[in-house]
């Protein structure tokens, strides 16, 4: 590998990495911006989890569409439009002055950060050798480790003393930083060796998806992602108000996740490092059963040790999954249906996302127990592991078409 590609592989890792990175801390914040709006504006359960929810619809109609998108007019172009959608939606929402006004700007949010994401992860992948591939896009993830750490302590040190408004305008105003870098990325070089081939519609490649010999990954892509999705919303977009719910103060339950969100690090890193030895389905399989495990012990916990501990686990092998489920998607398409491919995937997951929280909130509201909720997202997660183990292809070392 030459120096310059070299080079540009590391500053694609960074320019990319820092729009993950302002993705997460919005996405983070939003869970402990819920908890503090209850008390601002005493908000129900219900509308709780609607929050979340409608941040999730916005998810799933941007994955979709932008992930069209990048199939026509190239990831890079989608890749700034999706940044500039989330960074003005998530300016915009500190002004919020009804619930009605921050729903409506965090399903914007929703659909920029939607399409961006696996719009991303395409595009890391497209310029990455492939022996590098799987390593580059999990250390891609890992940046939203980072961004849920930095909306830890925003969370942590802000909104108790400056409010919600004053932690969402810090997480929106160095987006745009990251925009201004991302107009001088390279597009991806096989998206522009096709891009001069005969058009075929969006509604061929739609189907291009679900034809053979596209059937079965499509298949397991989709209940993957809707497993990791709504178990991953109901769970995380709730846990400062679990934490409350299990009777910590508001500010402590920001203290315990963030020592939780720590551990989502050497989750990604350990994943990284795995996914080019031992290949992307011992990635996902092992850290999604670890993932279910967590969960269940988090649940059931009843001393603050136990809970912590469940929590950190939770957290590292969770993101550990999240990260090994980027790397996997782009590679079980070819590059004329690529983008198109992993944003409906990402899309039907995100509709997972959408029940989550609104389980979350309907359970609760109808008091039912936190270990059953628990045991529903358990059973989720070992429904997805096992979707990748029996439709699963191992992708490690598959060069890209």
């Amino acid at each position: 590998m030459n120096t310059t590609k070299s080079v540009t592989q590391k500053r694609l890792l960074g320019i990319a990495g820092l729009g993950w990175l302002f993705d997460a801390m919005d996405v983070g914040m939003l869970s402990f911006i819920i908890a503090a709006l209850q008390k601002d504006w005493g908000l129900t359960t219900e509308q709780m989890g609607w929050i979340g929810s409608i941040n999730s619809i916005g998810m799933a109609v941007g994955a979709f569409a932008f992930g069209l998108m990048a199939d026509r007019i190239g990831r890079k172009n989608v890749f700034i439009i999706t940044l500039l959608l989330f960074s003005v939606g998530s300016g915009l929402s500190a002004f919020s002055t009804t619930l009605t006004m921050f729903m409506i700007l965090r399903f914007l949010i929703g659909m920029g950060l939607g399409g961006e994401l696996p719009v991303a992860s395409t595009l890391v992948s497209e310029i990455v050798p492939a022996e590098k591939r799987g390593q580059v896009v999990v250390l891609l993830e890992s940046f939203w480790a980072g961004g849920w750490l930095i909306s830890a302590l925003i969370s942590f040190f802000i909104i108790p003393k400056y409010g919600w408004e004053t932690a969402l305008l810090i997480s929106a105003l160095p987006a745009f930083y990251a925009l201004y870098l991302r107009v001088k990325l390279p597009d991806s070089p096989q998206f522009l060796a096709q891009k001069h081939n005969v058009k075929v519609s969006a509604l061929e490649n739609i189907v291009a998806v679900w034809a053979k010999p596209h059937t079965t990954q499509t298949t397991m892509l989709w209940i993957l992602w809707f497993c990791v999705v709504f178990s991953y919303y109901g769970m995380f977009m709730w846990l400062p108000s679990v934490m409350v719910m299990k009777g910590f103060s508001l500010i402590k339950s920001f203290q315990y996740v963030l020592i939780m969100t720590l551990a989502q690090l050497p989750g990604y890193f350990t994943a990284a490092w795995f996914i080019e030895r031992l290949g992307r389905k011992f990635v996902l399989v092992t850290y999604l059963i670890g993932t279910a495990l967590s969960a269940y012990f988090f649940g059931f916990a009843d001393s603050l040790g136990l809970l912590i501990t469940a929590g950190i686990l939770l957290s590292f092998f969770n993101l550990g999954a999240w990260g090994a489920l980027y790397a996997y998607t782009p590679e079980q398409y070819p590059a004329v249906i690529r983008g198109t491919g992993a944003g409906m995937a990402a899309s039907f997951g995100r509709i997972g996302g959408i029940f989550g929280p609104l389980l979350v909130g309907y359970l609760v509201a109808r008091e039912v127990a936190i270990p059953t909720m628990f045991t529903i997202f358990t059973i989720a997660i070992v429904v997805g592991a096992l979707s990748v183990l029996f439709l699963g292809k191992e992708t490690k070392n598959t060069e890209l078409t």
